[in-house]
């Protein structure tokens, strides 16, 4: 790469750039995608000297500067994006200490009327190639196994099996690589253990086409088509789904909350909002005589709004302090009913690590969270069970703070026209139909552990998500998806991408009759 170049664009754009970021650049060949990102990156973060912190301080946002470059120069950016650590190089080199985690992430005192099913997550291992490569296998494998209970999928066969003749057969894959030919087919690369064909979806067969058009890659799907071993014709196309036969309902009226994204410790954090919602747990506002039947409240991550989590962040922040965020807001929780149960799983700003499962909150920091007697902290993600009677077997809620959310929105063609930004539950659906909280290996940070947490093994009755700050509800093969609205008013940061969250809408979910009603405490916060 040609220095001299780059710091002459610079100096153009009014940019400085320190000499760590240029040895960053060193060895990328593609000169006018760097200054495309730079001159992106610029606008985005405001700042007129570019240096390494910047990348290493806002990696949510270096990550959307990348995905508005065009996909061929993505590609040819990888490894400048694995120096930046946004992606993870899968090589024989591959070397990473996962760090350790303390014994109670899986073992907290048992709370009456809840049980976790823990992620397991391996202490002190070091993962190389060999971990990625089983990671996929054994995520295909358990992938088949939904598969193969579909019943459209007749004639299955591993893909080694296709012979050279033209034959119909059913095959479950791997999508490795997709694109559009010349002639407006969609060709996909699909494996199994076995090998790789050719897969194509003819443009004329317009429902199998728009299908088609929503697969994300690495995704793993049932095929049934005609073809031989140099290529199959795809006629149907099937999803791994999630279905529930019919929605429970619990003998006994008792009901659920599900709040998230508090941000607490912002200046824009919604206080006098956060107190009626406080209150009303007291059962101190009128008409409100469902409190006392009030047993279960879900916080669905991004508790605190951390510090360092996206350019200047520390001019919105009214307790730049972590610890004290905490706690402070641990006083508030304190004040809710000890019968309530709180369940809380982290999210990206809660200073947890950003690979994912995330472990449950940090003690050194939300020690005065954990010390709450009718708390249970929970990983992300978790599955989590309520209410369970005798004879009754409760309700299990899949608990996902929703960062791989955005990633979809921005490259599946129906999310886009559909504006699911706006509609989360859109996506939850999708994700649902996949029977996978993050298909696609980029769209979230994880580590590649044998047991793939975001794969969704067992269907929930109640699929909870935050991150996105919209209230959504709604219901896919009996499943209620719940998108959580937020507790902060809107940022510069949220106004630069032209984020309108929703503010302070409770879902209150009756266990019993299944009736939902959307509470809202927004109230006039005249400091914001």
């Amino acid at each position: 790469m040609d220095n001299k170049e780059i710091l002459r664009f610079c100096l153009k754009k009014g940019f400085l750039l320190d000499k760590d970021v240029l040895g960053l650049f060193s060895g990328v060949e593609d000169v006018e995608s760097i200054k495309l990102i730079i001159d992106r990156l610029g606008s985005y973060t405001q700042q007129k000297i570019i240096t390494k912190n910047i990348f290493e301080n806002n990696m949510e946002g270096v990550s959307k500067v990348f995905l508005t470059l065009p996909k061929e120069k993505q590609k040819k950016l990888e490894k400048l994006k694995i120096k930046l650590g946004l992606s993870i190089e899968i090589s024989k080199e591959t070397s990473v200490c996962v760090e350790p985690i303390e014994e109670e992430v899986c073992n907290q005192p048992a709370i009456e009327g809840v049980k976790v099913f823990p992620v397991e997550i391996q202490k002190n291992k070091k993962l190389e190639v060999k971990d990625f490569v089983k990671y996929f296998k054994t995520r295909f494998k358990d992938m088949r196994e939904i598969l193969e209970e579909h019943s459209e999928l007749g004639n299955l066969v591993s893909i080694n099996k296709i012979s050279g003749n033209r034959q119909g057969v059913s095959i479950i894959g791997l999508v490795s690589s997709k694109r559009t030919t010349k002639n407006k087919n969609i060709l996909l690369e699909v494996e199994d253990l076995t090998g790789k064909i050719k897969v194509l979806i003819n443009a004329s067969k317009k429902d199998l086409y728009q299908k088609a058009e929503d697969i994300a890659l690495d995704s793993v799907l049932g095929f049934k088509g005609v073809g031989n071993r140099e290529i199959f014709f795809v006629n149907d196309i099937i999803f791994p789904e999630s279905m529930l036969l019919e929605r429970k309902n619990s003998p006994v009226e008792e009901y659920a909350l599900f709040i998230g994204d508090l941000h607490f410790g912002s200046k824009k954090f919604l206080e006098k909002s956060f107190l009626k919602f406080i209150t009303y747990l007291s059962g101190k506002l009128p008409n409100t005589s469902e409190v006392e039947k009030i047993k279960y409240l879900f916080v669905g991550g991004d508790l605190v709004t951390g510090i360092g989590n996206y350019p200047n962040q520390e001019r919105d922040l009214k307790i730049k302090n972590l610890e004290e965020q905490f706690s402070e807001l641990a006083e508030l929780l304190g004040k809710i009913r000890k019968d309530i149960k709180i369940i809380i799983c982290p999210g990206n700003h809660d200073c947890v690590r950003l690979m994912e499962p995330q472990p449950i909150l940090d003690k050194r920091y939300a020690w005065a969270i954990s010390e709450l007697e009718n708390v249970i902290l929970i990983q992300n993600p978790s599955t989590v069970n309520i209410g369970a009677k005798i004879n009754f077997p409760g309700f299990n809620v899949l608990c996902y703070h929703g960062f791989s959310f955005p990633f979809y929105v921005n490259n599946i063609p129906k999310l886009m026209l559909q504006k699911a930004a706006n509609s989360p539950e859109k996506i939850m659906k999708y994700l649902l139909k996949n029977r996978h909280l993050a298909p696609t290996h980029k769209s979230v940070q994880y580590y590649p552990f044998e047991k793939d947490a975001h794969l969704i093994r067992d269907v929930p009755d109640i699929f909870f998500a935050g991150h996105m700050h919209k209230s959504g509800i709604s219901y896919y093969n009996n499943i209620l998806m719940i998108s959580a609205s937020c507790w902060e008013g809107k940022t510069p940061y949220q106004e630069k991408f032209g984020n309108e969250p929703d503010h302070c809408k409770v879902p209150l979910l009756n266990l019993k009759t299944r009736a939902i009603k959307i509470l809202d405490f927004e109230e006039d916060e005249d400091s914001n």
